[in-house]
């Protein structure tokens, strides 16, 4: 969806966000290309968005957390539409994707993508197939900014890559342990078999 027929974008900074959910009791994780960038420890390139990772089980909470924002959900998601998310409406699949600003007046400056979850393990929402222990899904910036897991972000950006994403994968590739490299070849090749990625990772993978 573009800022064309949406309103325009200002996206926040990690730190920023950091501060918002700095209360949050729930598990949150910086995500997009934000979160590669967390992991390499440098700007890679500008960011039209920031996204942020929530499980959709914790969604009340996390209108707790930003009460008073003006969000908005993507129904259907991915087709340019956006409606109200009012107070106490729960979210159910396919419905995932919420842009957030402070004020009607203001632009867009985060956006919340909520996953699955059984018990503790990560679901996909792409696919049950692909899970991960919710301990595994994330880790902490130097700065102590949570920021989603390289391969899983990966694994997100594999669908459609754009020059951005060949980008991170390039940015973050020698950053990945073979165990890290195994679960995002296996991953990828439920979801898109014959990715390009692939024959990047196979040789340390056990695929």
């Amino acid at each position: 969806m573009s800022d064309d027929v949406l309103g325009r974008w200002v996206p926040h900074h990690p730190e920023e966000v950091a501060t918002i959910f700095a209360k949050a009791d729930f598990p949150w994780w910086i995500a997009g290309g934000y979160a590669i960038e967390l992991a390499v420890g440098r700007e890679l390139r500008p960011h039209g968005d920031l996204d942020v990772l929530v499980l959709r089980r914790d969604q009340a909470r996390v209108c707790e957390v930003m009460s008073g924002w003006d969000l908005f959900v993507a129904d259907p998601p991915g087709r340019g539409k956006l409606r109200p998310w009012p107070p106490g409406e729960v979210l159910r699949p396919p419905l995932h994707d919420i842009w957030c600003r402070r004020t009607p007046a203001a632009p867009w400056s985060v956006q919340l993508m909520l996953d699955e979850a059984e018990g503790t393990q990560w679901v996909s929402r792409r696919t049950q197939e692909i899970r991960l222990p919710i301990d595994r899904l994330g880790k902490t910036s130097e700065t102590g900014i949570p920021y989603l897991t390289p391969e899983v972000q990966l694994f997100y950006k594999a669908k459609a890559t754009r020059d951005k994403d060949e980008t991170d994968f390039e940015a973050v590739l020698p950053l990945l342990d073979a165990p890290a490299r195994a679960w995002l070849a296996d991953a990828i090749n439920v979801t898109t078999p014959g990715h390009p990625w692939l024959r990047r990772l196979l040789p340390v993978s056990r695929t």
